[in-house]
């Protein structure tokens, strides 16, 4: 099921790329969320998607947000692809797929006549109070960060 504009976020914990737990709710009341899931690191557009976003991460800062990258790699995956790349953003990992499943990333495709399940990168703004604001599924990572800031900061107008 997809999530669109009006519904609330599902709150969940996940391990980041320093296997340290980050709790969705603790920043319930207190900052907005910009949650960027993407396929895999190392590859060319997920890596060009996360270098994008951490590049303006002071900028989502400054407009009362914080930024995490989600993907099905494991922790030491994502501290590996994070010091490669230099990127600032915080990167969780959803091993189990949990996440991608609650929030509707985790789609099927036709590959070669066979059905295969991987995740379709999307992206959601979610507000101080825990509600959706965007739902973007199957974005292009092309100039997508600086659009997704342009959003956060339309919350704060």
């Amino acid at each position: 099921m997809l999530l669109k504009a009006g519904d609330v976020a599902p709150m969940f914990e996940l391990p980041d790329a320093d296997m340290q737990t980050v709790d969705l709710a603790t920043y319930k009341g207190h900052r907005h969320i910009v949650l960027f899931f993407y396929p895999k690191d190392g590859t060319p557009g997920c890596t060009r998607e996360a270098t994008d976003f951490s590049d303006h991460e002071d900028d989502f800062a400054e407009a009362g947000c914080m930024l995490f990258g989600i993907s099905r790699d494991e922790c030491l995956k994502h501290a590996e692809f994070r010091d490669k790349e230099g990127i600032g953003t915080e990167l969780l990992s959803d091993a189990e797929g949990t996440v991608c499943k609650q929030y509707g990333v985790w789609q099927a495709r036709e590959v070669d006549g066979h059905k295969k399940f991987g995740i379709a990168r999307s992206t959601f703004v979610i507000d101080k109070s825990g509600v959706i604001r965007h739902a973007l599924y199957n974005v292009n990572y092309k100039g997508h960060a600086l659009e997704v800031l342009r959003l956060v900061r339309e919350l704060n107008s």
